[in-house]
């Protein structure tokens, strides 16, 4: 149940950040129901690209372990961007533009989002109780 949960913020997360980075930066864009593969895809290699990248950075370039997950929004950006139609982006300042603020929106939602959800459970169970 804690997998389906965590995976639930992390999709969720990851919609924000990218409607956050279409919203702000002109050449990111997003369109309608393959949007919704659009993140799934992203979090899943995301999900998949982020060991992986920590794993590799951890055996040869251990200063970039910090940046794994920024690495790892910027991989999961450009090959959702391939295979998928819900996703556009263009340009180089751009594309990290976008990988900076998914990352970082991304980052304070799936801190956010738990609180939320306890917060709206404890206030649903006072409801029930009153």
């Amino acid at each position: 149940m804690k997998l389906v949960v965590r995976t639930l913020i992390s999709v969720l997360g990851n919609a924000v950040g990218l409607i956050v980075a279409a919203i702000v930066l002109d050449k990111v864009t997003i369109s309608g129901a393959a949007f919704i593969v659009a993140v799934l895809i992203f979090t899943a290699v995301t999900a998949i690209g982020t060991p992986f990248l920590a794993n590799v950075a951890r055996k040869s370039a251990a200063p970039l372990l910090g940046a794994v997950a920024l690495l790892s929004t910027l991989v999961g950006l450009i090959i959702t961007h391939l295979v998928s139609d819900g996703l556009s982006i263009s340009g180089l300042s751009t594309w990290i533009a976008a990988a900076v603020i998914v990352w970082l929106v991304s980052l304070v939602a799936v801190i956010l989002l738990p609180l939320i959800l306890v917060k709206m459970g404890l206030e649903a169970a006072r409801d029930r109780n009153d």
